[in-house]
């Protein structure tokens, strides 16, 4: 209702001034109407005679005739013709007034279009529409700007992996070549060259995957197949997945949730959104840390929280849902990914019609997750 009322205000100068002149044509018309008909009906006909004579050699007599038979016999049709020609005049110009706010509107639109970086103007009663069309322009400059430092990051993201792909296949190409070439090596060489090949495949694995992620984002429509879902046993579940990666550092996950704590979604998306951020937790927190994981109902909401010893720079929080974006930069950093997984996660809630969003402070930062509560389950 609210909009409603702003949305008519918006309108209120507008529809005024339109008022005004509509109220101004027609009287504008109607003092014409009457002043024709009483021209034509008094001293104009004088006019008339005199002009005939002046023109034609007709007596006066003569000249009166005419003009009674051409003009006094049809006055009411000739004061219709001439009202209906002043009439089209001046609702002309009421057109012309109106068609006016509609080519500003028509350029407004071509400067949105062409995306210059330009103020648009319009008269004063359509302030109101200047002011939503600059909103919408800086909008959607804003949407570019983001949309070019996706595929800037994205184009530096593949450079970076072609680079980097032919490191560890260098490396594997090297010592394979030195097992094939020395058969008689010594055992426990050759377990030592075999144990580095190995690492360097699975880092050659990693790399690749990274490239079959970006293809699959630019290609994948994301489309949710919901059922009741164990939110509780699917936290413990993946909790014990990532068992192995956190116990070497000394990282464990603490679960806070009901038993019975369930959500209505699609599990194999939300399973992706929680390991994506277990993964950021795992990779980011500090060692010997406990990864804390709470869950429960707030009002008509089930809200997921994921709290790690690790701090998140204010400068980066903002953007660590963009595409492509990686915390940390350095390509030798085996913590990152294509920078994909908490973009595709911020996909998924909202397509869940819920939200997700990070805090982080000195000690610690938090993932929050909140998803739409099963019927009948709200609190």
């Amino acid at each position: 209702m609210k909009n409603k009322i702003i949305r008519k205000s918006d309108f209120t100068r507008l529809r005024r001034k339109l008022f005004w002149r509509i109220i101004l044509v027609t009287v504008a018309s109607a003092i014409a109407v009457l002043t024709l008909t009483e021209l034509m009906r008094g001293h104009a006909g004088d006019a008339i005679i005199a002009f005939i004579q002046r023109i034609f050699p007709f007596t006066n007599e003569d000249a009166h005739t005419i003009y009674r038979l051409v003009f006094r016999n049809n006055i009411n049709l000739l004061s219709v013709a001439a009202v209906t020609l002043c009439s089209i005049m001046l609702y002309h110009l009421l057109l012309s007034w109106i068609m006016k706010y509609f080519v500003e509107i028509d350029s407004g639109i071509d400067v949105l279009m062409e995306g210059e970086m330009k103020e648009i103007e319009m008269s004063p009663e359509m302030g109101f529409m200047e002011l939503k069309m600059n909103k919408l322009g800086s909008a959607l400059q804003e949407r570019e700007r983001k949309a070019r430092e996706a595929e800037q990051r994205k184009n530096d993201l593949v450079m970076y992996l072609a680079h980097d792909i032919k490191t560890p296949l260098t490396s594997i190409i090297g010592y394979l070549s030195l097992l094939d070439e020395a058969s008689d090596m010594p055992v426990k060489q050759k377990a030592k060259y075999v144990h580095i090949t190995l690492d360097k495949a699975y880092r050659l694995e990693q790399l690749i995957d990274e490239f079959f992620e970006i293809t699959r984002y630019n290609l994948q429509t994301i489309r949710l197949s919901k059922e009741n879902i164990d939110l509780y046993y699917m936290l413990v579940q993946m909790a014990d997945e990532f068992y192995p990666l956190l116990s070497d550092n000394g990282k464990r996950t603490v679960i806070h949730a009901s038993e019975d704590l369930a959500a209505y979604g699609d599990s194999d998306k939300l399973a992706r959104v929680f390991n994506n951020i277990l993964k950021n937790a795992a990779a980011y927190s500090e060692d010997n840390s406990v990864i804390e994981i709470t869950a429960g109902l707030t009002g008509d909401m089930v809200n997921i929280v994921f709290k790690n010893a690790g701090t998140i720079p204010k400068e980066k929080l903002a953007s660590i849902f963009e595409k492509f974006y990686r915390l940390d930069n350095a390509r030798s950093s085996d913590k990152g990914g294509a920078g994909l997984g908490l973009a595709i996660a911020k996909e998924i809630i909202t397509l869940h019609g819920g939200q997700i969003y990070a805090e982080s402070n000195h000690n610690y930062t938090m993932f929050t997750v909140q998803l739409p509560a099963l019927p009948g389950s709200i609190a």
